[in-house]
Protein backbone atom coordinates (compact mmCIF):
# COMPACT_ATOMS: atom_id res chain seq x y z
CA UNK A 1 0.00 0.00 0.00
CA UNK A 2 2.72 2.47 1.00
CA UNK A 3 4.73 1.42 -2.05
CA UNK A 4 1.89 2.48 -4.37
CA UNK A 5 1.57 5.86 -2.64
CA UNK A 6 5.31 6.47 -2.91
CA UNK A 7 5.32 5.47 -6.59
CA UNK A 8 2.43 7.86 -7.28
CA UNK A 9 4.22 10.70 -5.44
CA UNK A 10 7.38 10.00 -7.42
CA UNK A 11 5.49 10.21 -10.70
CA UNK A 12 3.70 13.42 -9.66
CA UNK A 13 6.96 14.98 -8.46
CA UNK A 14 8.71 14.04 -11.70
CA UNK A 15 5.92 15.60 -13.76
CA UNK A 16 6.05 18.79 -11.68
CA UNK A 17 9.84 19.08 -11.95
CA UNK A 18 9.75 18.53 -15.71
CA UNK A 19 7.01 21.14 -16.01
CA UNK A 20 9.00 23.67 -14.03
CA UNK A 21 12.17 23.01 -16.03
CA UNK A 22 10.30 23.14 -19.34
CA UNK A 23 8.49 26.33 -18.36
CA UNK A 24 11.77 27.94 -17.33
CA UNK A 25 13.43 26.89 -20.58
CA UNK A 26 10.65 28.29 -22.76
CA UNK A 27 10.42 31.47 -20.67
CA UNK A 28 14.18 32.04 -20.99
CA UNK A 29 14.05 31.50 -24.75
CA UNK A 30 11.07 33.86 -25.06
CA UNK A 31 12.80 36.58 -23.06
CA UNK A 32 15.95 36.26 -25.17
CA UNK A 33 14.07 36.30 -28.49
CA UNK A 34 14.49 39.36 -30.72
CA UNK A 35 10.71 39.71 -31.05
CA UNK A 36 10.24 40.09 -27.29
CA UNK A 37 13.16 42.50 -26.98
CA UNK A 38 11.79 44.61 -29.83
CA UNK A 39 8.35 44.63 -28.21
CA UNK A 40 9.74 45.81 -24.86
CA UNK A 41 11.98 48.39 -26.56
CA UNK A 42 9.00 49.83 -28.44
CA UNK A 43 6.96 50.07 -25.22
CA UNK A 44 9.79 51.80 -23.35
CA UNK A 45 10.52 54.21 -26.19
CA UNK A 46 6.82 55.01 -26.49
CA UNK A 47 6.70 55.94 -22.81
CA UNK A 48 9.88 58.00 -23.04
CA UNK A 49 8.68 59.85 -26.14
CA UNK A 50 5.47 60.68 -24.31
CA UNK A 51 7.36 62.14 -21.34
CA UNK A 52 10.27 63.72 -23.21
CA UNK A 53 8.54 66.77 -24.75
CA UNK A 54 7.26 67.89 -21.35
CA UNK A 55 10.68 67.56 -19.77
CA UNK A 56 12.52 69.23 -22.63
CA UNK A 57 10.23 72.29 -22.62
CA UNK A 58 10.79 72.94 -18.93
CA UNK A 59 14.52 72.33 -18.61
CA UNK A 60 16.17 73.74 -21.74
CA UNK A 61 17.10 77.43 -21.68
CA UNK A 62 16.34 79.76 -24.59
CA UNK A 63 19.97 80.83 -24.93
CA UNK A 64 23.23 79.40 -23.70
CA UNK A 65 26.74 80.76 -23.35
CA UNK A 66 29.82 79.65 -25.26
CA UNK A 67 30.83 76.05 -24.85
CA UNK A 68 34.52 76.87 -24.31
CA UNK A 69 35.66 79.90 -22.30
CA UNK A 70 37.26 82.55 -24.49
CA UNK A 71 39.62 83.81 -21.76
CA UNK A 72 43.31 83.20 -22.30
CA UNK A 73 44.38 79.96 -20.65
CA UNK A 74 47.73 80.31 -18.81
CA UNK A 75 50.54 78.21 -20.23
CA UNK A 76 52.40 75.43 -18.53
CA UNK A 77 55.40 76.75 -16.59
CA UNK A 78 58.81 75.60 -17.83
CA UNK A 79 60.99 73.71 -15.39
Amino acid sequence: MIRKILDALTIVTTILVLGILGGGFFTYNYLKSPQFQEKILNKILGEVKGLLPNVMDKSLPDMTGPSVPTNKIPGIPKL
